[in-house]
């Protein structure tokens, strides 16, 4: 059917438009769980990007470092050979909390095969001092993986926001204002980086206003690719806030 001629009723309907969470990485990777190219090129990429927790998630398991690199290459080898998102349940709705269980069971199985003897028994877990054993008292395997999470999407966001202030040719005013992105700075930070910059107080606070949004926009942006609906990127920036919160209160 071609299209309608113009005053024809249909004529005035926009064209569907795609929602912006069906062309997300998770999304993507949802839609395609079979075999298809694009699944698997959105699943490399965003497994590329959150390979920290994945390592620090093992490390905190009690493996040595180079235990702990084999264990997540290997991670990824199987995740992406064996397609094991393809059996993701959608309605879990984040890439963060798929990633942690299919984790949590690999680490399980890899352990319990290899402590068998199974492949050569060769992972071992490092000895704990007493000062590691106080640590761990505090800390969990699934604290450290959404710590380190949460860093890099709050680091991804950053870099963004670097570009984009670069491109604008105002890197000295990012390179002075960056510390003020996370922490807020008080009245004398102002009055110092003013005078450094040759500006009233009042116009750097305003600049840092509008960069710490732009920053948290970004983060939004990032937190977008790992989920595949509103209220699952509502709850994951949520998340990600408390996550801050505590952190900073440490």
């Amino acid at each position: 059917m071609g299209a309608p001629p113009p005053g024809h009723p249909r004529a005035a309907l926009p064209e569907p438009q795609l929602s912006r969470f069906e062309t997300t990485q998770w999304s993507v990777i949802l839609r395609g769980q079979g075999s298809q190219a694009e699944a698997r090129a959105a699943l490399e990429s965003i497994c590329t990007r959150y390979r920290q927790p994945v390592l620090g998630y093992i490390r905190e398991h009690g493996f040595g470092t180079a235990d702990a690199e084999d264990l997540t290459q290997e991670f990824f080898a199987r995740l992406l050979e064996q397609r094991w998102d393809a059996h993701a349940d959608p309605q879990r709705g984040r890439f963060r909390t798929f990633m942690l269980s299919v984790l949590r069971h690999f680490l399980a199985n890899e352990w319990a095969s290899r402590s068998a003897g199974k492949r050569g028994g060769r992972l071992k877990r490092v000895e704990f001092d007493e000062a590691t054993v106080v640590a761990a008292a505090t800390a969990s395997p699934e604290r450290e993986f959404n710590r380190l999470w949460m860093l890099t999407v709050v680091d991804r966001a950053r870099r963004r926001l670097e570009e984009e202030v670069r491109r604008g040719g105002r890197e000295a005013l990012f390179s002075a204002l960056s510390a003020f992105l996370t922490e807020a700075p008080d009245a004398h930070d102002y009055a110092a980086v003013a005078q450094a910059l040759d500006l009233k107080p009042n116009t750097v606070a305003v600049h840092v206003h509008r960069l710490r949004q732009r920053l948290r926009e970004l983060i939004r942006d990032e937190l977008t690719e790992t989920v595949c609906d509103a209220r699952s990127l509502d709850a994951e920036f949520s998340a990600l806030r408390e996550l801050a919160d505590v952190d900073h209160g440490e």
